[in-house]
C-alpha cells in the first residue's frame, strides 16, 4: 500500500509587528506589550523630555531676565543700570522664545521618527522627501531666513538692544523692540520704524559701553585764550561737581585749543567720556556752564 507523499508544514513565521489588535481576546496582552506600549513609552518619554527641557529654559531664561543681579563687590551687592537690565532682559526672552521652539521642534521630529519606526514604515523615502521639501522652503523663503539669522546672530552678539540711540542709515532713533525677524525704532519725530534684520547692513550705536561728550567753544579772535581757558576749565569742574552729572564723568575731562582759528575766533574744544547715553546731557551743562563762566570773565564768546 503505497502512501501519499506528504508535502512538509512550513514553519510558522515570526508575526511582523501590528498596531491592529488580534482577533483572539488571550493574545491581547501580547499584542499590547508590543508595537502599542512601545509607542506609548515613546510619547510619554517624549512628553517628560520637553517639558523638563522647556522648563529648564524658562528658569533659565528668568533668572538672566532679572533686572538685578548680584555679584560679589566688596561683601555687597551691585545694582545693574536700568538700561543695561532690561537689554538682558529682552535678549533673554528672544533667546528663551527661540530655544523653546527648537527644543520642541527636535523633540517632537524624534518622536514621530521613532513612532513611525515601530510602525514598521522605512524612514528612508520619508527623509529624502522631508530634506527636499526642506531645500524648496528654504529657497522660497530666503528672505525669512535671513532676517532670522541675522537677528540671531544681533542678539548674541549684544550689538544693540532695548534704549539704545542707534543709527542704522536709513533711520536714526530709539530701539522699542528687538525681535528675531525685526527692529522696532522710534525717530525723533516720533515715527515708528519697522526694519528686518536681514537689511540691516550697517549699526551705529550711541549707548554702548561709553560716549564723549565734545563742546566746542568759539571765543572772539582778541580774547584772552589763557582767561577763556581757565573759565571753561571752571565750568567743566562744576559739572564734574555735579551729584548727578558727576557720576557720569569716565575720566578726566580734556580742554584743548581747535583747528579752527580765523579771523572770527579760536576754538577751545572740551572732551568728556561719559557713560553711556549720558553725553548728551553732559553736553547740555557744559554749555550753559560754559558760558555763566565766560561772560563772568568778560571773555567774548562767539558761538557754544
Amino acid at each position: 500500500m503505497l502512501h501519499a507523499a506528504t508535502t512538509p508544514t512550513p514553519s510558522p513565521s515570526p508575526s511582523e509587528p501590528s498596531i491592529i489588535p488580534p482577533a483572539e481576546p488571550s493574545q491581547w496582552w501580547d499584542w499590547f506589550v508590543g508595537v502599542p506600549l512601545r509607542i506609548a513609552v515613546t510619547i510619554v518619554v517624549s512628553i517628560l523630555v520637553l517639558v523638563l527641557l522647556r522648563w529648564l529654559i524658562h528658569r533659565t531664561i528668568d533668572r538672566i531676565a532679572r533686572g538685578y543681579q548680584s555679584e560679589s563687590l566688596t561683601g555687597g551687592l551691585l545694582k545693574v543700570d536700568p538700561v543695561v537690565a532690561e537689554r538682558r532682559a529682552q535678549r533673554a526672552r528672544t533667546l528663551g522664545t527661540v530655544l523653546r521652539s527648537t527644543s520642541s521642534i527636535v523633540v517632537g521630529t524624534l518622536a514621530v521618527l521613532l513612532v513611525l519606526g515601530d510602525l514598521g514604515v522605512d524612514l528612508a523615502p520619508f527623509i529624502a522627501s522631508a530634506g527636499i521639501v526642506g531645500v524648496a522652503f528654504g529657497f522660497g523663503a530666503q528672505s525669512l531666513v535671513k532676517d532670522f539669522l541675522s537677528g540671531t546672530f544681533m542678539l548674541l552678539e549684544d550689538q544693540y538692544g532695548v534704549g539704545d540711540t542707534v543709527d542704522f542709515a536709513v533711520v536714526r532713533g530709539t530701539v522699542e523692540e528687538v525681535a528675531l525677524r525685526v527692529t522696532k525704532v522710534r525717530d525723533s519725530a516720533g515715527t515708528l520704524w519697522y526694519l528686518r534684520n536681514g537689511d540691516i547692513a550697517r549699526v551705529g550705536n550711541q549707548t554702548q559701553e561709553w560716549a564723549n561728550a565734545v563742546v566746542p567753544v568759539v571765543v572772539a579772535a582778541d580774547a584772552d585764550l589763557g582767561a577763556a581757558q581757565a573759565a571753561v576749565r571752571r565750568a567743566v569742574d562744576s559739572v564734574q561737581a555735579d551729584a548727578v552729572l558727576g557720576g557720569a564723568f569716565l575720566e578726566p575731562p580734556s580742554i584743548e585749543v581747535g583747528d579752527a582759528i580765523t579771523a572770527d575766533g579760536v576754538q577751545l574744544s572740551v572732551s568728556v567720556r561719559t557713560r553711556p547715553a549720558m553725553q548728551w546731557d553732559v553736553q547740555r551743562a557744559v554749555r550753559l556752564a560754559v558760558r555763566d563762566e565766560l561772560h563772568d570773565a568778560d571773555v567774548a564768546l562767539v558761538s557754544a
